[in-house]
């Protein structure tokens, strides 16, 4: 087992796509890692999310939220997934504010030990920290090809591409791809 005492974090909502997240929440275990789906609870134990294609439902009761410095540190990746995930966890009450979402993105790509992961429109998550892309290679969602340059990052062509600690997707349909690179990135580390 490629990944055996690895710790992979996974950002999480509602509209999430079934088929990625299903892939990781089975594939990356497969391998011997320890996954951990995180959101923002709103005070609750738990909630219960729903995908977007098939309004699958699952739960979740994990937040990055009162998260400490040592404990993200223990995790070796965090990934961003596709879909409406990012667009909701860029919600910020106060709009003078980076969403919390976004900041503890800011505290992972702090940490160079720790593997970036973002696919398709998760990179939509970035947009109130541009920082975190600027000048790096990367790939997105053809419709977020413009957002990307916006942002500063070098668009490259690839369905899957990796710029040191940050590894990118295409699209949610390229997720096993995506998912392979992880593996073989931390499988090296």
């Amino acid at each position: 087992m490629k990944l055996e005492g690895k710790k992979i974090g996974i950002l999480f909502e509602a509209d999430f796509y079934e088929n990625e997240i299903f892939y990781y929440k089975f594939r990356f275990p497969e391998e011997g890692a320890e996954v951990h789906f995180l959101t923002r609870l709103w005070g609750q134990d738990k909630i219960t999310f729903h995908g977007h294609e098939y309004r699958a439902p699952m739960d979740c009761w994990e937040s990055f939220e009162n998260m400490t410095d040592e404990e993200l540190k223990t995790y070796d990746a965090i990934i961003v997934p596709s879909g409406m995930v990012s667009d909701r966890l860029r919600y910020t009450e106060d709009v003078n504010e980076i969403p919390p979402a976004t900041q503890f993105l800011k505290r992972a790509f702090a940490e160079p030990g720790i593997v970036k992961g973002i696919i398709c429109h998760g990179l939509w998550l970035v947009a109130p920290a541009t920082e975190l892309v600027k000048g790096r290679r990367l790939v997105c969602h053809n419709n977020l090809i413009g957002d990307a340059k916006a942002y500063g990052a070098v668009y490259t062509n690839e369905d899957v591409v990796e710029d040191g600690d940050l590894v990118t997707g295409r699209s949610g349909g390229h997720a096993h791809l995506f998912a392979k690179r992880i593996i073989e990135r931390l499988s090296t580390i």
